[in-house]
């Protein structure tokens, strides 16, 4: 039980120094998301086809991150469980990160492989990232710090979609140099100042995975299956959407390559902003409520796209415009969204134990990435039958279902035994 004296402050510190991993991924995924579909349509025509590839690191985490989160969760070592996947799968990740541009130069086949070699070091360090939280900060705390690291992937993305994606344009290679070495850095910066540690009279809780993942599924009722198909269908939505928006941009929108993370690093800046509020706010007002009222307006939000472009269309205003009223939806977009982000994994988080926090957090990105395997493809042959904003109207409407779902959660809440 934690005394009441103690307060998030106690842990400021640390959650900004763990933030860093998350940065890394904030360096990498919009510079990802926005131009490997590019140097795609270099070699392929099809959107579907091109979702369809980038489903590759969706399989890869649907498949990876569960297994080496709980193999995080039974490892022990000098440096802690978590840290031995940390400093060595994410340098490696940043190294051939940096030769995706060169190697996209070569040829398809030598483009898809690099992109498979990249996810499966990635996808490894994830799940040990995004447990190490956990396992320093008390359930009680844990949607504040979500927001602090939130804040920090958020960072991260701003500085990958609105400083390195503007070197696009000088040399393509460029940005995905920096990024690397960006992340070489924070890496060493986490490993140096961030010593994992055991909480007392847990040391050597260890919990059989089919056991965890059994007793995962009956606590709370059915509010853990029932988190689980709420976040399936709210990442249909954003990862069928996101794959595209750096297209969208480029084709229908008519800006440049350099800015086509534009709408990103939008969203990135408000994440940044609504971030460690939204974990306070949840801690107000409910996590579940909360999460709900950012559901509405995300559905709201997504089908005010197409509306909004209809619009402008049909009154003559000139695309500028359109374009401006999309990036101030976009930016609406990124804050409500990240209500949801932070405050779903501390749900999960809440109804574990110090032994199974790899196994709670392997059940989210099973369903996570599911959701993110399937949309990319639909959303890629949306855009072929129908246009791109078709996508947008498909997204309002899984947002819609996980509301559905959502509203008859009745565990995650923070207790004061927590």
């Amino acid at each position: 039980m934690e005394k009441e004296n103690v307060s998030f402050r106690n842990y400021l510190g640390i959650t900004f120094l763990i933030g860093f991993g998350f940065l890394t991924m904030g360096l990498m995924d919009p510079l990802y998301d926005t131009y490997i579909p590019i140097f795609l349509k270099r070699y392929i025509q099809s959107n579907a086809a091109v979702g369809g590839i980038m489903t590759v690191d969706n399989v890869l985490q649907l498949l990876l991150i569960p297994i080496i989160s709980i193999w995080s969760d039974r490892t022990r070592t000098k440096i802690g469980r978590r840290m031995p996947f940390i400093i060595v799968m994410l340098p490696i990740s940043a190294v051939i990160f940096i030769f995706i541009p060169s190697v996209a130069r070569i040829s398809l086949l030598a483009l898809i492989s690099i992109i498979f070699v990249f996810n499966i070091f990635k996808t490894s360090v994830r799940g040990p990232v995004v447990a190490l939280m956990p396992d320093t900060v008390p359930p009680s705390f844990r949607s504040e710090a979500n927001g602090v690291i939130n804040m920090m992937g958020g960072i991260g993305l701003i500085i990958s979609t609105l400083a390195l994606a503007r070197l696009m344009d000088e040399e393509e290679r460029l940005p995905f140099f920096v990024a690397g070495l960006c992340i070489i850095i924070a890496v060493t910066v986490l490993f140096i100042f961030v010593k994992e540690r055991v909480p007392s009279g847990k040391k050597e809780e260890k919990t059989a995975v089919l056991k965890a993942v059994k007793q995962a599924f009956s606590t709370g009722g059915s509010s853990v299956p029932r988190i689980l198909i709420s976040l399936f269908f709210w990442f249909m939505a954003y990862e069928g959407v996101k794959p595209f928006l750096g297209l969208y941009l480029t084709e229908s929108l008519g800006v440049s390559e350099g800015s086509a993370a534009l709408a990103q690093g939008v969203a990135g800046i408000s994440s940044v902003i609504m971030a460690v509020p939204a974990g306070y706010l949840a801690h107000r007002f409910g996590r579940r409520n909360y999460i709900c009222m950012n559901l509405i307006m995300l559905a709201a939000i997504l089908f005010l796209i197409p509306l909004g472009g209809l619009v402008v269309n049909m009154a003559g205003i000139p695309s500028s415009a359109a374009l401006v009223l999309f990036l101030i939806l976009m930016f609406l977009y990124g804050a409500v969204w990240m209500g949801v982000v932070v405050n779903s994994f501390p749900m999960l988080w809440q109804m574990a134990s110090f032994g199974t926090i790899g196994v709670y957090t392997g059940l989210y990105y099973t369903f996570s990435q599911g959701a993110a395997i399937l949309a990319p493809p639909i959303t890629g042959a949306i855009i072929d039958f129908f246009d791109y904003k078709g996508i947008f109207i498909f997204g309002g409407l899984c947002m819609v279902a996980a509301l559905f779902t959502m509203r008859k959660v009745r565990a995650g809440e923070v207790t004061r035994s927590a």
